[in-house]
């Protein structure tokens, strides 16, 4: 997702059809994609870079009603756009979707294209992006429990520089882009964080469940 002006490469629509990218781990965050939406029970859903299609095709599966959007019209979105500039009107849906998608974006246009998501959404957005902190994974079997999943954050001697690698501008993690200004931007764009955490099965994809509320200047 982005402007033209950033010069991405934009991905052939066969990139998102390769066992590469099809990864037992991609699924997982798939997965979590879907359950996160079908649990705020949206009657509309404009999702925003739809990469393969299969959270939006699962969706319409289960009886939602979904607009897909993309900037990269080889992929055969329902409305060709950016991000930056929503063909839509103001409270259009009630959940707005953008997974691994801001990112493609500079930094300095991130609060813009939470402006975007937030004046067309009327309740809630869902997001994911990628967080680079370092973590560990535990997972044990509890008798009589069941599992018991646990991210360890390990820290680094040195915090990553980010390098622009034809896609991602920035990511979590990186120098510059740590968690809590991701947050206070969030926040100042008018959103209320009701969930944060990264998929346990693929700990690279962070999710942020938001609500609408007033923006805070």
């Amino acid at each position: 997702m982005g402007e033209n002006k950033y010069h991405l490469r934009q991905v052939k629509p066969e990139h998102y059809f390769s066992l590469g990218y099809l990864s037992k781990e991609r699924f997982a965050s798939w997965w979590h994609q879907i359950n996160e939406i079908v649990g705020l029970m949206p009657d509309s859903i404009l999702e925003i870079g739809i990469g393969p299609g299969l959270v939006a095709w699962c969706l319409r599966k289960m009886g939602f009603q979904v607009i897909t959007m993309d900037i990269n019209e080889r992929l055969k979105p329902d409305i060709t756009g950016s991000v930056l500039s929503i063909p839509c009107l103001d409270n259009a849906f009630d959940l707005v979707a953008a997974f691994q998608v801001l990112e493609h974006l500079p930094y300095e246009d991130f609060s813009a294209a939470l402006g975007e998501i937030h004046r067309v959404t009327k309740r809630y957005a869902v997001l994911s992006l990628p967080d680079c902190t370092r973590a560990y994974r535990f997972e044990i079997q509890i008798p009589k429990i069941g599992d018991f999943k646990i991210l360890i954050p390990l820290p680094r001697l040195k915090t990553p520089i980010h390098r622009f690698d034809g896609q991602h501008y920035w990511e979590i993690g990186k120098a510059g882009y740590p968690l809590r200004r991701v947050l206070d931007d969030i926040r100042r764009s008018g959103f209320r964080v009701l969930k944060c955490y990264r998929v346990f099965e693929m700990p690279y994809h962070r999710f942020f469940v938001l609500l609408k509320e007033n923006k805070h200047e």
